[in-house]
């Protein structure tokens, strides 16, 4: 739930510092369904439908990762998905390499007064864990207590830069100022058209 509330604050922060959120319809992801596709998977092993194989689940997990590495190779040119990806594989490692489950630090879990029930979890505490330092370590206390990664801040971090390079404030180009040409004195009279120094 907190990386929702995270998502939220980042979209918020658009018109907070002057962009318009508008602009997002120019924005031009391809396969937006497949990140949806990995989320809702990834709700439903966790929440819905905890219980059964934990081989099963773990395998479900990982192939929802490998999804969205589709869905952001698809989408590397826009500004911010090469950071986005970065946090995406420093999630991705240590959850591979700990057989479909993240490892979580139990100093965290309990900072952040966190309990976990029966059935799938995507991130646990393990007897060995492989690249900890990868994994939610990071404690977030409070009526919606969660454990995240560095990768999950360096999601966020890529997040940010797609929303406030799409959205924020358009600078007005510089155009150089208008040239008008000097008016132009009066015509010369030829001589043999004056009289008595009049012009005629």
């Amino acid at each position: 739930m907190i990386l929702f509330v995270l998502a939220g604050l980042c979209v918020l922060s658009v018109p907070m510092t002057g962009g318009r959120l508008s602009r997002l319809g120019s924005l031009r992801l391809r396969g937006i369904w497949i990140p949806l596709l990995a989320l809702a998977t990834q709700t439903v092993i966790t929440t819905i439908a905890p219980g059964g194989s934990q081989a099963v689940h773990a395998g479900v997990h990982i192939a929802t990762y490998a999804l969205i590495g589709v869905f952001l190779w698809a989408n590397r040119r826009l500004p911010g998905m090469a950071v986005t990806a970065a946090g995406a594989l420093m999630n991705a490692l240590p959850i591979v390499v700990n057989g479909g489950v993240m490892p979580a630090s139990a100093t965290a879990q309990r900072i952040a007064g966190l309990t976990l029930g029966g059935g799938f979890h995507n991130s646990v505490r393990l007897a060995h864990p492989l690249l900890l330092a990868l994994g939610d370590v990071i404690p977030v206390p409070g009526p919606l207590p969660n454990v995240m990664s560095i990768g999950d801040l360096v999601v966020f971090a890529g997040i940010l830069v797609l929303l406030h390079r799409t959205c924020g404030k358009a600078t007005a180009p510089q155009t150089a100022p208008a040239s008008f040409p000097e008016p132009a004195g009066p015509a010369p009279v030829p001589a043999d058209q004056r009289v008595s120094g009049v012009q005629i």
